[in-house]
């Protein structure tokens, strides 16, 4: 598998389509909408998605040998409340956002999870929007969230979407997996009939 170069997007506001000097991105069917350093992917190469964040940065965790540094360095260079794609481009995207509440990202937790400043109300409001226009009908997301700052309840009234299931694990039980599926706006439910 070959590894993919990092593609910059530039500031201005507009949404454009990845360019097709980018083609090793176009086939990608997964979309991680703010990777981070991508801690919980198996393959955080994984050619079958594109990852996206607004910070490219590296960290040193540990200065001995054999240690490993943080490392964020995303395919695209984007913010989560304003993607670079298409209208229902993804099959399935994964929402993991920064659930920290600070002005600036200086302890070791906010440079390895980023963090929530100014209107993030109003940031998450428009990422979960942005998610879900990318998002393909009948496509999935999932959505990730720490609650050590702000309640599950309060992140999930941003979105009138309506969750399927979730899970809650951790330590503490704090970081919870929710899946959502995007409607699918010419079907609908009334017209389902049971089967034997």
């Amino acid at each position: 598998m070959s590894v993919k170069s990092p593609v910059e997007i530039e500031a201005g506001g507009g949404r454009r389509e990845i360019t097709p000097s980018a083609a090793t991105f176009c086939s990608a069917s997964v979309l991680d909408a703010c990777c981070g350093s991508r801690m919980f992917w198996f393959d955080r190469a994984d050619g079958r998605a594109v990852f996206v964040d607004k910070r490219r940065e590296t960290h040193i965790t540990d200065t001995r040998p054999g240690r490993s540094a943080l490392v964020v360095n995303p395919d695209i260079l984007a913010d989560f409340t304003n993607l670079p794609f298409k209208d229902n481009r993804f099959s399935l995207v994964v929402f993991d956002p920064p659930h920290i509440i600070r002005n600036e990202a200086r302890g070791w937790i906010t440079k390895k999870y980023g963090v929530l400043n100014g209107d993030w109300q109003e940031m998450l409001r428009l990422g979960f929007a942005e998610c879900f226009r990318v998002l393909k009908p009948e496509g999935t997301l999932v959505f990730k969230w720490s609650s050590s700052n702000v309640p599950l309840a309060k992140i999930l009234a941003l979105t009138p979407e309506k969750p399927l299931f979730g899970n809650r694990c951790g330590k503490t039980a704090q970081s919870h997996w929710i899946v959502y599926q995007k409607p699918n706006a010419k079907s609908s439910h009334a017209g389902l009939k049971a089967h034997d």
